[in-house]
């Protein structure tokens, strides 16, 4: 980055980036952005017929992506999702692990093993084992990036959402853990904590009225974020010009944490 200009720094051109939980929500508006930016995108989710969707939208704006269905929960299904990448696009240099569960709400003494399972394998371990995956190819790229979508969740649990915030909490360290040994790669590791985003994942949140209040009334910004409002932070992750940040969360809440 030394001489060069930092308009030029977020240019993504010739960079491939997967994103997951890419049909909807922040997932879609990442993508979306990083290839508005130049890069080459697999836009992944569980179900074909959504990512189709999503990448015939990017296409016609003659946008370069690449649907490929993954359920994150099955390993075989991440192997294919970084084969069929490489294969298509001969290189993978930007990791955002969107994709997250959250299948019930209530007390955390009614949370069941079951549940508590698929919560860290869907929003942890998927992470974990992808990043794995794409490893190699992020140390041959010389400049990549992994960026996880956590939550202020991580930092500061709300009532009902108790395992949810366990495994958000644990995506910062993973997050931490990745930068502290993958640094001697060039490869950074980052987190993004989104505070309430209204998206679909999370309308029994601001569908009820009390609990949008909870979150907003002292909050210095008084209102729910759209997801592309957490797409900036994406772009500038994934790009050279935050070439000197590793190992960092990314809080975009509105002032929640500190209301």
């Amino acid at each position: 980055m030394e001489n060069s200009s930092i308009k030029n720094g977020f240019d993504l051109t010739g960079k491939t980036a997967i994103v997951t939980g890419a049909s909807r929500g922040i997932g879609e508006s990442i993508a979306k952005s990083l290839a508005e930016f130049g890069a080459k995108v697999v836009i992944a989710a569980r179900k074909q017929e959504s990512v189709d969707e999503v990448a015939q939208q990017l296409l016609s704006m003659g946008l370069d992506v690449l649907p490929v269905a993954c359920h994150v929960g099955e390993e075989t299904q991440l192997n294919n999702l970084v084969e069929k990448t490489y294969n298509h696009f001969g290189s993978i240099d930007i990791l955002v692990n969107n994709v997250a569960t959250n299948p019930v709400y209530g007390p955390i003494e009614d949370m069941t093993g079951e549940l508590f399972d698929k919560l860290m394998q869907v929003n942890v371990k998927a992470a974990f084992t992808l990043s794995n995956l794409c490893l190699p190819h992020l140390k041959s790229s010389g400049s990549g990036s992994v960026i996880h979508i956590s939550s202020v969740e991580g930092f500061k649990p709300s009532p009902g959402l108790s395992i949810y915030s366990v495994s958000k909490a644990a995506l910062i360290m993973l997050c931490k853990a990745q930068a502290k040994e993958w640094g001697a790669y060039s490869v950074r590791s980052n987190v993004i904590c989104p505070g309430l985003v209204q998206t679909k994942f999370s309308a029994a949140l601001w569908n009820n009225k009390e609990i949008l209040d909870h979150w907003t009334s002292n909050m210095p910004l008084q209102r729910m974020a759209h997801p592309q409002e957490m797409a900036g932070l994406a772009v500038f992750l994934a790009s050279n010009a935050s070439s000197y940040c590793t190992g960092q969360e990314f809080i975009s809440d509105g002032g929640y944490l500190i209301s």
